[in-house]
C-alpha cells in the first residue's frame, strides 16, 4: 500500500514494535520499513514513551516499567532513543 501514494495525499502507518507474536529473532515489518525508508526526505517516524500515555496513570508506570526491565536486560525497542 505504500506504493499507492497518490498527489496531495497523506500515509500514516501506525503500529508498536513492541507488540509482535513472531518468532524470537525474524524482524517485524515495521522495523524493516524504518530501517528502508528512515533516511527517505519527507518521512518520519514517531516513537512514543510512557510519557506519551493518556489513559490511566498507571498504564504509563507499567510502560515504564517494561522499559526499565528491557533497559537491563539489554533489549533496545524501536520508540527507545
Amino acid at each position: 500500500f505504500l506504493t499507492r501514494l497518490g498527489f496531495g495525499s497523506k500515509i500514516v502507518v501506525t503500529g508498536d514494535v513492541t507488540q509482535t507474536d513472531l518468532p524470537s529473532g525474524q524482524k517485524s515489518g515495521l522495523r524493516a520499513v524504518e530501517e528502508i525508508l528512515d533516511e527517505i526526505d519527507d518521512i518520519s517516524f514517531n516513537r512514543l514513551t510512557s510519557h506519551d500515555v493518556v489513559r490511566h496513570k498507571l498504564v504509563g508506570r507499567i510502560v515504564a516499567a517494561y522499559d526499565e526491565h528491557d533497559a537491563r536486560s539489554g533489549v533496545k525497542h524501536a520508540h527507545q532513543s
